[in-house]
């Protein structure tokens, strides 16, 4: 009786640290977006915005914007 008790602590206390690890890093961690946006680089934001439309409006061309 004492061991599976002794057992069941070390498994809790264990399954507790793992989650407070993946708490920690989920509060700690920055999303790739923030960081971009937080760069005062106009280039870096140029490279990562696209360069082709995504869906055509007639789904035969992309429109382009004049200018």
């Amino acid at each position: 009786m004492k061991f599976e008790v002794l057992m069941l602590r070390g498994l809790f206390l264990a399954c507790f640290a793992v989650c407070g690890l993946i708490f920690g890093a989920m509060l700690t961690a920055t999303p790739p977006s923030v960081r971009l946006v937080g760069g005062n680089s106009i280039g870096t934001v140029l490279l990562v915005a696209p360069n082709s439309c995504a869906l055509p409006a007639d789904g035969v061309i992309c429109p382009r914007v004049p200018g």
